[in-house]
């Protein structure tokens, strides 16, 4: 049964938007969106609601586990839509290559376009692999600057007595 359009329907009428939805290991995961921004009341929201749907529509046989999140910070890109929401900002990737290691790619996303993505690696440079030769891939999140070295620590090391 597609889950995709019912869960999508029922998250527009809480304000919400569909990022992600996949059943993997016994836990259906469905990762939603707002402009500005997932709070905590929204997400309960969400679950009920598409709980209550699950539980009355039963489209899933047996036990699992309904699991209602915000992309967060570092979030999952699988889909074109997703590689487009992520232009311009670094993303971490694995590419699969025939007859080769997988090789680990980082850099800014500069274009998802069709079933391609560009990647500026660092190292590699400008580099197009289709969507269909990435095994995953996210974005990355900074966190603040790097640190400088406190003033006490820098003068210890550079000053010896004796």
């Amino acid at each position: 049964m597609d889950l995709e359009t019912p869960v999508r329907t029922l998250l527009s009428t809480l304000g919400l938007e569909l990022y992600d939805l996949e059943f993997a290991k016994g836990t259906l995961n469905v990762v939603v969106t707002k402009e500005g921004g997932v709070d905590l009341e929204s997400l309960t929201k969400a679950n009920r609601t598409i709980g209550e749907w699950l539980d009355l529509n039963d489209p899933i046989p047996g036990h699992f586990t309904l699991d209602v999140s915000s992309p967060g910070l570092e979030r999952k890109l699988r889909t074109a839509k997703h590689f487009a929401s992520a232009v311009g900002q670094i993303v971490t990737l694995r590419q699969l290559r025939a007859g080769e290691s997988t090789r680990r790619l980082e850099g800014i996303l500069t274009d998802a376009s069709g079933n391609s993505v560009t990647i500026d690696d660092a190292e590699a440079g400008p580099v197009t692999i289709e969507l269909e030769n990435i095994e995953r891939a996210r974005t990355v999140f900074h966190w603040g600057a790097e640190a400088k070295p406190s003033p006490s620590k820098a003068a210890s090391t550079t000053k010896k007595k004796g």
